[in-house]
């Protein structure tokens, strides 16, 4: 009976065949998860939002809703959990594809909600002025290349610098996607990765900085590392990649309370990042693999549209609205507004746009492909 290392080695020289297979609905839950524990801290958590006069809720939440306060101050952990569920989702929705299918799946996810997302936070903001500022046409119209922080323009919506973070790993990523992905290859990545996003903040050079993404990168190799261990078991190796990216996300999560959020403690933080930390552990090795309910399918489904549309619109409705009930039954009825609106934008947006895009998406190629043979 071969050994375990035997099987390991085995699979990561063949391009990994030992997978526990199926989708991991479980991932779909917790993205929803962490997509309403942010909405949550945008709407009565942060600290502008406890700010006496602030523009949403006109004096200090922790005096509105004090409990829920206490609580929502830590969800902005939402957004490095969905760094980590990214790196592992990535590296698992690639391997055996090529960089063009990489490319494909890439732009069909992200941007037919995220055009309707600028679409839609501007027609709000247009149409009840005064609690956000509105951009110019030309940095609307430049945010739909996604782009805009490469070129220095503002977001429309504050949540998409997340978005700028996916996409520089997406490019760091692909490079290893064009040689094949295997487990010594994303094992080196995460390792050279690792390396330059801690020389990039102390190496005076911006274009470094820049590439390795100090700021995130430590939680999409955790990511990356827990789908390793999913896809080949765990090993020595990936156990000291994913403690190390505990102790760097640890001082990042200290940094970010520091200079961002200044509403939590680093105590809380760490904790709530650890037990998630845990939990996808336990996912990586199969422990919730017998979890296979449907309606989380639909719950995932929810999460990226979600995120986009929830804060500036949301708030903006909260300014409104928030002398007609209850400040914590209004937060709860937005959030299900808009979780039914993010229903509506998957099936009547993401999905026939998808659709559209991956067959014009393919033609194209196909046309590069042919032309070059000509």
């Amino acid at each position: 009976m071969p050994s375990r290392v035997g099987e390991r080695k085995h699979a990561a020289a063949s391009g990994g065949r030992r997978s526990r297979g199926g989708r991991l609905y479980v991932i779909d839950g917790i993205r929803l998860v962490a997509a309403l524990m942010v909405a949550v801290h945008h709407y009565a958590g942060t600290w502008r939002v406890d700010q006496p006069g602030n523009a949403i809720w006109d004096r200090p939440v922790s005096e509105i809703m004090p409990t829920v306060f206490r609580f929502a101050s830590y969800g902005w952990i939402g957004v490095e959990i969905f760094f980590v569920i990214s790196g592992f989702v990535i590296c698992m929705s690639c391997w055996g594809r090529t960089p063009r299918q990489f490319f494909v799946s890439r732009v069909i996810r992200l941007y037919p909600a995220y055009w309707f997302a600028v679409a839609f936070t501007t027609a709000v903001l247009i149409a009840v002025p005064g609690v956000w500022e509105r951009l110019r046409l030309r940095e609307v119209l430049l945010n739909l290349t996604m782009l805009q922080s490469g070129s220095a323009v503002p977001n429309v919506d504050g949540v998409y610098w997340t978005l700028w973070s996916e996409l520089r790993f997406y490019l760091l990523f692909l490079v290893v996607v064009a040689m094949g992905l295997t487990y010594r290859r994303v094992v080196v990545f995460c390792c050279v990765w690792g390396a330059a996003a801690m020389l990039a903040p102390v190496s005076d050079l911006h274009l470094l900085e820049l590439v390795a993404n100090p700021d995130g990168a430590w939680y999409f190799i955790a990511g990356l590392a827990l789908y390793l261990m999913h896809r080949f078991g765990q090993d020595l190796l990936l156990w000291g990649i994913l403690a190390m990216a505990w102790l760097m996300g640890q001082l990042e999560l200290g940094n970010r309370i520091e200079e961002v959020e200044r509403v939590s403690g680093w105590r809380g933080s760490v904790v709530i990042f650890t037990a998630f930390l845990l939990f996808m552990v336990a996912v990586a090795l199969g422990y919730t693999d017998r979890i296979r309910w449907k309606w989380l399918v639909t719950a995932g489904a929810l999460t990226y549209p979600l995120y986009l549309i929830h804060y500036v619109a949301g708030t903006t409705l909260i300014n409104r609205l928030r002398d007609t009930m209850d400040a914590r039954l209004l937060v709860a009825v937005i959030i299900a507004g808009f979780l039914v609106l993010s229903w509506l934008v998957h099936r009547c947006v993401e999905r026939p746009v998808s659709r559209l895009l991956k067959g014009g998406l393919d033609t194209s190629f196909a046309r590069l492909r042919n032309a070059g043979n000509g």
